[in-house]
């Protein structure tokens, strides 16, 4: 079901350029050689689309943030027809098991990572100058909003993968948040010295309850993962302060905003009924403990109650999950936006 949302009216914010991983993506992995595809049913069920390649049944956090915008959703850069005049309408780069560290997800094959994706943008800017002026394009990228979604599988498709990578053996907690977010900066500064100015940046969620770590049978009845929870405060506290760094910085006409996930996503576990849903440690989609222990398979039947799901899938949230992560990321207080939420910083001036 599709929920009414209070548009922007004479929004001057022209564009969403999108960059982040599956939480985000919207069919840039159809085109890659990789194994973190969802362009198949039951994915999209509750999608006008049908099965695009977005990892929810129905819209993913974008889809409705664009809405509440008054924008529409950007298309993936990875689509052929995303070329020419339709890139001034906005381009999303996110790939599913993409990470900050360009390692992160490489067991699922191909994906853009965070320096993937800012080489892709480099490559629209490219194409924009060659149908506009330098200063026009500038002026234009000033007024657009980048949204910018990574961390989650640099933790549970790299740290808290052992077996597979070493990272977990060579960084502390503090030092690889510190890792991450220094790469993660430079790529910042990039798209700055690039023209975007408005900067969305969530930060990661409480990994310790989604499906895939609650299958893994170590977390207490009823209870999450309090461990893998605990790790990703270093680069929550982390990515904020970033986030004061760069605004108190020398970025002049820049905006950074911090989106509070992992208090937004804690709020629901613990008071679902106050958003409607009643079912939070399993997934409406998925096969063993949890239903996540293997994700979404093709043809499955999921859930029918789909909008009583926190988790579509093993690591996803729903639709209806996404509607109010947009919602608290359009309009929240400073408790889930910082400094400001994303209407305010389509009201701010870059000049």
């Amino acid at each position: 079901m599709m929920t009414m949302v209070a548009v922007v009216t004479g929004a001057s914010v022209p564009a969403m350029f999108v960059f982040g991983d599956s939480l985000v993506d919207n069919g840039n992995n159809n085109f890659l050689n990789s194994i973190a595809k969802s362009n198949y049913y039951p994915y999209g069920i509750d999608f006008p689309g049908g099965f695009t390649g977005r990892f929810s049944n129905g819209e993913n956090f974008v889809d409705t943030l664009g809405r509440y915008i008054g924008i529409p959703a950007p298309p993936p850069f990875a689509n052929p027809s995303t070329t020419g005049p339709r890139i001034f309408g906005g381009v999303n780069y996110a790939s599913a098991a993409a990470g900050i560290l360009d390692e992160t997800g490489k067991h699922y094959g191909d994906r853009y990572s965070l320096s993937q994706q800012t080489q892709n943008f480099i490559s629209t800017v490219s194409q924009m100058n060659r149908m506009m002026s330098r200063n026009n394009v500038t002026h234009y990228l000033s007024r657009c909003i980048a949204v910018m979604v990574f961390g989650s599988n640099d933790y549970i498709n790299n740290y808290l993968l052992p077996s597979l990578y070493s990272s977990s053996e060579i960084y502390r907690p503090e030092d690889y948040a510190n890792l991450l977010l220094n790469h993660y900066a430079r790529q910042l500064v990039t798209l700055y010295s690039l023209g975007l100015r408005k900067f969305f940046l969530p930060g990661v969620g409480p990994l310790g309850c989604i499906p895939n770590q609650l299958a893994t049978g170590q977390a207490p009845p009823g209870r999450c993962l309090d461990h893998v929870n605990r790790i990703l405060g270093p680069f929550n506290e982390g990515l904020r302060s970033l986030v004061a760094r760069l605004n108190s910085g020398n970025h002049p006409g820049a905006i950074f905003v911090y989106g509070n996930s992992y208090g937004v996503l804690g709020d629901i576990l613990n008071t679902p009924a106050n958003y409607g849903l009643n079912v939070v440690n399993r997934a409406c989609c998925g096969i063993g403990r949890n239903q996540g222990q293997i994700t979404c398979l093709p043809f499955a039947v999921p859930c029918f109650n789909r909008s009583r799901y926190l988790f579509w899938d093993a690591f996803h949230p729903t639709q209806a999950v996404n509607f109010i992560l947009a919602r608290r990321a359009f309009i929240g207080p400073p408790n889930d936006c910082y400094p400001i939420n994303v209407r305010q910083m389509i009201a701010f001036n870059s000049f």
